[in-house]
């Protein structure tokens, strides 16, 4: 990209309210900026939404937040008030429980290797949690060796080096005559892990973002390491506070927002963005503009694509979705239950051939995530409590009632009585997320990941067109709440600094 003019004091115009662009937002008003962001819905926060009725409450996109760290900076760099002064952060414990295909069960304590070890040792058999353990070393370095250029730091120029090289250090496995080392997900929990329950606890973490772990390298090893090295935390009132804190947190830095207001085209002038044009036919100008939508959005905002693409990092455009079923339950939430339960598919390669093969649909007994907050604010009364369901799914797939009764069936295993308890249910699909989003089919954008021919490596926050912006899930550095952050922080930067920018310090 050829040198951007950097203003002290610019008009900035956001595309959308997500959470990277408010991130985004925020940080550029800090620095001086104005900043104005057209959202064409009539709330803020992208895919962190919520549901109320009757006294419940639900979050409708992401129920956990990893590695908090990044809002926290977001907070200090951005006002006097840290996170914890806006909302109220509880860590996870269990983290998580896990109910095998073969009825065993085991719950994980919070970001603690050795408790970790032995209730997998107890619950699998002796070795399953040191072959866990080990694993965990091995992840921390595949982190260390892509946090940087991953979280941190705009997209390399030269990211080839980045898709070419495995950050994964895998263990040689000989089979006959051969030595190989695991490539993908899957090769890593066959190869390495060997027990398929320890097999099922890996794949899941890759599952609830749409990526097969057979295609998977070995590199989203990171996943899993996120969650066990920096905790798994909940927001008291679920993470659609987290939204909230960061939206005020945006007008108290005098960010201006007007909802309810598509953006029809991004204006060009002399080969850069020159402001946008509103479906009203209002044009509104600015200096830079900031795009936190889905690819094919902003292929129609602007002539031509302004994505990048040949030989550098195309965009990603298509991915699973998710189907979420919200249940309002008669009785109390259970002393001790898990805040989080995972109930893995009863068999592993009809799920995999399902979601990722030729002929797409929802498994018999899919792999279903059970989120039981302990929050007294998410029902009517103790007497009452709210539970969502949570399942991978090809996008663009359309949900029948047989699919949603499946979906009870497997959530059973961890409610007894399920069906007795209900009240009644609410089901969000793929055409709610599109809906939403504006990502084709509900597509849900995956964190970005080394190896694998830069495969899920996400395109460039810079683009094309000088001064035009791509923040959010489908710019680098990919999917996920934090990774929304850190492209925000990136964006950020590269105005403020200009093309000389490398990061964080």
């Amino acid at each position: 990209m050829a040198a951007d003019k950097v203003a002290g004091m610019g008009r900035i115009t956001v595309i959308g309210a997500g959470m990277g662009a408010m991130a985004a937002a925020a940080r550029l008003a800090v620095a001086g900026h104005r900043v104005v962001v057209y959202e064409r819905a009539e709330t803020y926060g992208g895919a962190v939404r919520r549901f109320e009725r009757d006294g419940f409450v639900f979050d409708t996109g992401p129920g956990l937040l990893p590695l908090p760290a990044v809002y926290r900076d977001l907070f200090v760099k951005t006002g006097k008030e840290p996170l914890e002064a806006c909302v109220e952060l509880v860590q996870v414990d269990p983290s998580s429980r896990h109910v095998f295909a073969d009825g065993t069960e085991v719950a994980l304590p919070n970001a603690s290797r050795a408790g970790v070890v032995t209730a997998l040792d107890e619950a699998l058999g002796a070795g399953a949690g040191a072959r866990w353990g080990d694993f965990l070393v091995r992840a921390r370095e595949a982190w260390d060796r892509t946090r940087r250029p991953l979280l941190e730091e705009p997209l390399w120029p030269n990211w080839s080096v980045l898709a070419e090289r495995e950050p994964y250090p895998s263990v040689p496995h000989k089979k006959l005559l051969r030595t190989r080392r695991a490539t993908t997900l899957a090769e890593v929990g066959a190869w390495e892990l060997r027990d398929p329950r320890l097999t099922a606890l890996l794949e899941c973490h890759a599952l609830a973002y749409g990526l097969d772990p057979r295609a998977t390298p070995a590199s989203a090893a990171v996943l899993p390491y996120m969650e066990h090295a920096f905790g798994t935390w909940y927001v008291r009132g679920g993470i659609r506070e987290l939204a909230r804190a960061v939206y005020e947190r945006c007008v108290a830095r005098r960010v201006e927002f007007r909802f309810g207001t598509p953006v029809e085209r991004i204006v060009e002038k002399d080969g850069r963005a020159a402001g946008v044009e509103l479906a009203d036919g209002e044009v509104a100008d600015a200096d830079f503009v900031v795009a936190g939508v889905a690819p094919g959005v902003l292929d129609a905002l602007v002539p031509g694509t302004a994505l990048r693409g040949g030989d550098e990092v195309a965009p990603q455009r298509g991915a699973p979705s998710r189907l979420t079923v919200l249940l309002a339950l008669r009785g109390g939430r259970p002393e001790g239950v898990a805040h989080r339960t995972v109930v893995h598919a009863a068999d592993r390669a009809e799920e995999l051939d399902r979601l990722f093969g030729e002929r797409p649909g929802l498994p018999s007994s899919p792999t279903v995530t059970v989120s039981r907050p302990d929050d007294p604010a998410l029902a009517p009364d103790a007497g009452h409590e709210a539970v969502t369901l949570s399942v991978t799914v090809p996008s663009g797939l359309p949900v029948s009632e047989a699919d949603v009764e499946g979906v009870f069936g497997v959530a059973e295993r961890a409610i007894p009585g399920l069906r007795d308890r209900l009240l009644w249910h609410e089901v969000r699909t793929p055409a709610d997320i599109a809906r939403e989003t504006g990502a084709a089919g509900g597509a849900v954008p995956a964190p970005a990941l080394a190896a694998a021919d830069g495969r899920l490596l996400h395109a460039p926050n810079t683009t094309r067109t000088q001064g035009l912006f791509a923040v959010g899930g489908w710019a680098h550095p990919g999917g996920g709440l934090p990774h929304a952050g850190m492209s925000g922080a990136l964006v950020s930067g590269l105005i403020v600094e200009g093309p000389e920018f490398r990061g964080s310090q």
